[in-house]
This record gives C-alpha cells, structure tokens and sequence, in this order.
C-alpha cells in the first residue's frame, strides 16, 4: 500500500498475524530509502546518541537533538508511521514534563509516536499522553536509559520471575494506552508469552520471531557500526567496509593527482581563455607599476 500507514494498520495487521517491518533512520536520505523499501515503521531512536553522535550511551542526547533528528525523518519518510524516543529525562520528571516534551515532537518535529521505556513510573506518563491524544509506544526488556540499573547491556527476563514480571510491565503499559510494546533481548518464548497475552502488536528487537514485528538499528543492519554488535543482529550489508574502500581510493586518486579528470572540469571558449589571459596580464602589469 502506498497511503500513510496509521494506528489502526497496525491493529489490523496483528489480527491478520502480518508481520510488521521496523528499522532506525535518523536523516531524511535513510528516511526516503526506508519509504522505498516499504517499511512500516520508522523509529527516530536515542540510539542515535551512539550511532551518529558518538556517545558511550543513550543517556546523552537531548531533546533538541533528537527534534532535529525526527524533523529530518520526517522529512524523508511519506509512508511510513514515525515514531521518536523521548530520551532520558524528557519524560522521567513529571506528567506535565512529558506532556510538554511529547507536545513538541508531535508538533514541531511531525513524529506519529512517542516512546517511553520501562513501566513503574511510566506507566502514568503513558496514561496522560495518551490521554492528551498522543500515541504511545512502550519498551520493556532490555531499556538502555536504565541499562546501569539492570546491570549493563544483557537479555533481561531469563528466569521466571523476571519473565513474570516483564508480562505484568507488558499488560500495565497495554492497560494505560501503549498502543504497541518494543520488547528487547528477551527470551524467545517469554516475548511469545507477551505477544500472545497482548492485543497491541509486539516489535521485537532480539526477541524472537513470534513477535508482532522487528525493528532494527540502521547502522547495524547495514554494516556501519564499529566494533561489537549485539547477537541478535543480522547484518544485511557492509555497507561501511565499502564506504572505506571508496575514500581510500579517492584519497589516492586526489594525492597523486588522478582526481579530477577531465570529464569532472568545466570548459571555457577558447576565445575567452585567450580574453581572460589578457585582461590577466594587463592587470597584472598594473598592479606592479602602481607597486
């Protein structure tokens, strides 16, 4: 379908057990090659604090950032249902702090969605936005805002009362107004568990193939991430070790004065060559006798 892919598409497709294609942009060049590809949803994650700002952590990126990242995405994207992080402390204060934030990606940058992780505390920052006609998305797992909290970087919900615990988060956040659940580096069959206790879609990320949808991170996807990638990454490209073979050749080329060629240069009439050659020395040879 080429129409604007809303709210209830998504209902429609969890009914249909369709499965629901995410992915990260934080530009509109991506956000366009996204539309192209018929994704479904385009999240403008705090991810970018890393992979575009160069952050250790999510924690970093502000909310200005993150509205000139959406705005751009927006930009970019037709399609697609857009969706922005609000990143950590845009949300965490208050109802009325995330209300205000929330306002503004809606209005200023044209995002779809917002969306909060955990539950405890935002599970009534969901009911306000959402009762302010905002929809929400939610995020339990793995949250990397609070990832210190939950012991660094690793699947969560691996016994069973953590796993019980994460299906309570789930129905809570359903219950205030999430109209769908990020569910991340949670074991296969507890993220099934969820996905089957919920009538909003699941987007699993490391979270097995019986959610609702899968997102993933643009840079990871893609091959551009340096250094370590989660195991549940599946890279469909390497797109960075391309990247770097082209700069290396065009740095060659530029050193030892291959680039540029002929067909990359403009022309001039030999006629005004000859006129500007001239003009060139006359006002040369004027310049030295008033010297």
């Amino acid at each position: 379908m080429n129409t604007k892919v809303s709210l209830t598409d998504f209902a429609a497709m969890k009914q249909r057990n369709e499965r629901i294609a995410a992915v990260t942009a934080y530009d509109a060049p991506s956000a366009r090659l996204a539309d192209a590809a018929g994704v479904d949803m385009v999240l403008v994650g705090d991810s970018a604090a890393m992979t575009v700002l160069g952050h250790d952590s999510t924690v970093q990126i502000t909310v200005d950032e993150m509205l000139m990242l959406t705005r751009a995405v927006t930009r970019g994207a037709r399609r697609p249902f857009i969706v922005a992080d609000m990143p950590f402390g845009s949300y965490q204060v208050s109802n009325t702090a995330a209300l205000e934030n929330a306002v503004r990606f809606v209005k200023e940058a044209g995002a779809d969605a917002v969306k909060l992780e955990g539950a405890g505390s935002s599970l009534a920052r969901v009911a306000a936005l959402a009762d302010a006609g905002i929809p929400v998305m939610g995020h339990i797992g793995l949250t990397p805002q609070s990832a210190t909290m939950l012991g660094g970087y690793k699947a969560q919900g691996r016994t069973a009362a953590e796993a019980n615990k994460l299906l309570a988060a789930a129905i809570a956040l359903e219950s205030a107004g999430c109209f769908a659940l990020v569910v991340e580096a949670v074991p296969a069959t507890v993220a099934a568990h969820i996905t089957g206790a919920l009538r909003i879609p699941t987007i699993g990320i490391g979270a097995g193939v019986d959610c609702d949808g899968q997102v993933l991170v643009w840079h990871d996807l893609l091959g551009l991430t340096a250094g370590h990638v989660a195991r549940f990454v599946k890279q469909y490209a390497n797109i960075g070790g391309a990247v770097l073979t082209a700069l290396t050749a065009y740095v060659a080329d530029v050193r030892n004065s291959r680039f540029p060629e002929t067909q990359h240069t403009y022309a001039m009439a030999d006629e005004e060559a000859l006129l500007f050659q001239s003009e060139k020395a006359t006002a040369s040879s004027g310049a030295r006798t008033e010297n």
